[in-house]
C-alpha cells in the first residue's frame, strides 16, 4: 500500500462549533499533563488545623529541588441560604489560594483576612491562583455520616454526584493582586497552560477527603473509619461554569490555535504511523473499553446532552463491531483507516471521542506538544499596515470561506448579542429582537464583523495599503487584526456565527473544558454547565507510581 496523503484537518471542518462542542478530554489535557509533570515532586500536608466541625486552616505543598508551591485552605461555616454557585456569591464553604513557596505564619494570617472575602479581599504577588468552592451537601453529609458510623459510603450515590465539593471560579494572572504571569511564565514546570490552576484544583480535592475523614473522626472517635482509597480515587472536584469562558476563546486567538493545532498535529502524526505495534493497539483497546464503562455514570437532565450521549453510545457500539471485525495490526496505516471509517460512519461526538483515545499509546508524540500549547499573544497583535487591501481580501477568502457567505441581513443570523451584565459583571447572551440592551454589545460577533470587513474591502482600492484603508474604516480594525493572525494561525478562529439563532453557547464552554480535562459535561441550560475534574486520578501518595491512563478508571 502506498503511503496515504495525510494532512492536518481543514480548519473549516474542525473549527465549527458543533465539532468543537464534541471534544473530549485527551492526553493533551492540562490536568493530565499536570499529573505527569508533578508526579516527580514531593507532596506534603504541612498544616491541618480544623475544629471538630471541619472549619479552620490547612496547607498542602509540592516540592522539588527547593521550589515549593503551597495550597492554603480556609474552611468556614455558612448557612444553607448563603450557599450559591454564582460567581458573585459572597460566602463559600471553603476558599483557597496557591502560594509561591511555603507560607509563613504572617502570610497565613494576612491571607485568612482576605481570601475568604474573594472579590473584596486582596492578595499579593506571592500568591498565584485563587478559588472558592461549595460542598455538594448531599454527598458530603452522606460520606461523613457513613464514616462516623464505621461504614463506607454508598458507591451508587457517590457515582451519581462524582465529587464532594465543586468550585465556581479559579482566578490567576493578576486578578485581586495575584502575581502577574510575567513573574512566573519562564518556570519550566508550569509551561503547560493553566498548570497552576490544575495544581490548585488537584490539592483542593485532597483537602475534601481529609476534611470528611476529620469530621467523621471528631463526630465518633471510637467508631469512625477513613474513606476507602478506591472510593476517594473515583471522586473528583466538580465545577460550575457559565458564559464567562465563551469570550475567552474568542479573545485569545493564538492560544486557541495552539491548543487545536497540537491536537490536530498529534492526530496527523498518529494517522501517519505505517506499522502499528501490538502493545500500542492493545493499550488503545483497553482505554477504549474502560472508557465505555464511564459513560453509564455520565448523568444529566439536559435533553440536549442526553441525545448526544445516546448517539455516542450507539456509535460506539458500531465502532466496537468494526474494531473487532475489520481492524488488525497487519493493516498498514491502521489508524488512518480507522479515522477515515469513523468520518464516513459516525457522528462528530464519537469521532472526536475516538481521536482522543487514539492518542493514549503515544507519549513520544504527545509530550513534546505539551510545551507548545501556551502563547505569547502580544507578539501577534500588531497589524502589518504596509500590506495591501488585495492581500487582506485574499486572506478572508482563504480563511473565512463559510463566514463571508452568511447573509447578515437575515434576522436569524443576527438573533443574539453578547454583553456584560451590570449587576453580575459576567458575560451574557440575549435575543436582540426580544430584549433591550443591544447597544451594549461586546465585540464578539466576529463572523458578522468579518463579513462587514469583506464588503468594505470589495469597495476599496486593491492597491491601497491597509493603513490607508483603516483611516476610513477604524470600526473594523479588530477583525483586520484577527485576519492577519488567522493567516499565520489557521485554527485561531471559530468558523461559525456566534450571534446566529442556532448558537449553542455551551459548545464554546465545552471546547475549553475538554482541554482542561473535564468529564461528565452536564448542561443546566444552554448557557451553563457542571463538570467533573480529576475523577479517577491518583491520590497524592500514589502519583509517583500511577499510570497515565487513570482517567479511564471507574467506580464499579
Amino acid at each position: 500500500m502506498n503511503k496515504p496523503n495525510i494532512k492536518l484537518r481543514d480548519p473549516s471542518i474542525v473549527m465549527k462549533l458543533s465539532r468543537l462542542g464534541s471534544f473530549h478530554q485527551s492526553k493533551l489535557s492540562f490536568l493530565r499533563s499536570f499529573i505527569r509533570e508533578f508526579k516527580k515532586w514531593n507532596y506534603k500536608r504541612n498544616l491541618f488545623d480544623l475544629d471538630k466541625n471541619g472549619y479552620g486552616t490547612a496547607v498542602y505543598s509540592f516540592e522539588k529541588n527547593g521550589r515549593n508551591y503551597s495550597l492554603i485552605c480556609f474552611a468556614q461555616h455558612i448557612e444553607p441560604h448563603e450557599r450559591s454557585d454564582r460567581v458573585i456569591a459572597t460566602k463559600w464553604d471553603a476558599a483557597f489560594v496557591l502560594h509561591d513557596g511555603l507560607p509563613t505564619e504572617e502570610d497565613i494570617d494576612r491571607l485568612r483576612d482576605n481570601v475568604p472575602k474573594q472579590e473584596i479581599g486582596r492578595v499579593s504577588y506571592k500568591e498565584l491562583t485563587l478559588s472558592r468552592a461549595n460542598k455538594s451537601v448531599r454527598a458530603f453529609e452522606h460520606v461523613v455520616d457513613s464514616l462516623s458510623q464505621g461504614n463506607q459510603p454508598n458507591k451508587d450515590l457517590l457515582s451519581k454526584v462524582g465529587y464532594l465539593y465543586r468550585t465556581t471560579a479559579v482566578y490567576g494572572s493578576g486578578k485581586f493582586g495575584l502575581a502577574d504571569r510575567f513573574r512566573i511564565k519562564d518556570r519550566k514546570e508550569i509551561y503547560g497552560p493553566f498548570r497552576l490552576e490544575m495544581m490548585l484544583v488537584y490539592l483542593v480535592r485532597q483537602f475534601t477527603f481529609d476534611q470528611v475523614n476529620h469530621i467523621a473522626k471528631s463526630k465518633n472517635p471510637d467508631k469512625a473509619i477513613t474513606l476507602d482509597e478506591d472510593i476517594a480515587r473515583n471522586l473528583g472536584i466538580g465545577n460550575s461554569t457559565g458564559l464567562g469562558m465563551a469570550p475567552f476563546i474568542v479573545n485569545h486567538p493564538t492560544l486557541l490555535h495552539n491548543w487545536i493545532y497540537c491536537r490536530e498535529k498529534a492526530l496527523k502524526d498518529i494517522r501517519s504511523i505505517k506499522d502499528v505495534k501490538i502493545d500500542d493497539f492493545n493499550l488503545f483497546k483497553e482505554c477504549f473499553n474502560k472508557s465505555r464503562l464511564n459513560l453509564d455514570s455520565w448523568l444529566t437532565d439536559s435533553q440536549y446532552q442526553i441525545n448526544k450521549i445516546n448517539a455516542l453510545k450507539s456509535d460506539l457500539s458500531k465502532f466496537t463491531q468494526y474494531l473487532e471485525n475489520e481492524c488488525s495490526i497487519k493493516i498498514n496505516y491502521l489508524w488512518n483507516k480507522i479515522y477515515l471509517w469513523n468520518e464516513d460512519n459516525l457522528g462528530e461526538e464519537c469521532i472526536e471521542y475516538i481521536v482522543s483515545m487514539m492518542m493514549e499509546p503515544y507519549d513520544r508524540i504527545i509530550d513534546p506538544l505539551i510545551n507548545e500549547m501556551s502563547s505569547e499573544e502580544e507578539k501577534y497583535f500588531n497589524i502589518p499596515t504596509d500590506r495591501k487591501v488585495s492581500d487582506l481580501k485574499a486572506i478572508l477568502e482563504n480563511n473565512y470561506k463559510s463566514i463571508i457567505k452568511i447573509d447578515f441581513k437575515e434576522k436569524n443570523n443576527t438573533t443574539n448579542f453578547w454583553f456584560i451584565s451590570k449587576n453580575k459583571e459576567e458575560p451574557r447572551v440575549a435575543n436582540r429582537y426580544e430584549e433591550h440592551g443591544s447597544e451594549l454589545e461586546q465585540p464578539l460577533a466576529i463572523a458578522r464583523d468579518t463579513k462587514l470587513l469583506y464588503e468594505r474591502l470589495a469597495q476599496a482600492e486593491p492597491t491601497d495599503s491597509v493603513a490607508e484603508f483603516l483611516l476610513n474604516n477604524d470600526d473594523v480594525r479588530h477583525v483586520v487584526r484577527r485576519a492577519f493572525i488567522v493567516e499565520k494561525f489557521p485554527y485561531s478562529e471559530i468558523q461559525d456565527n456566534t450571534i446566529g439563532a442556532s448558537l449553542v453557547p455551551i459548545d464554546m464552554l465545552r471546547l475549553k473544558l475538554s482541554f482542561f480535562g473535564a468529564v461528565k459535561f452536564d448542561p443546566r441550560s444552554d448557557k451553563w454547565l457542571r463538570i467533573n475534574m480529576y475523577q479517577g486520578a491518583p491520590l497524592p501518595h500514589e502519583m509517583k507510581f500511577s499510570s497515565d491512563t487513570w482517567v479511564y478508571n471507574s467506580l464499579h
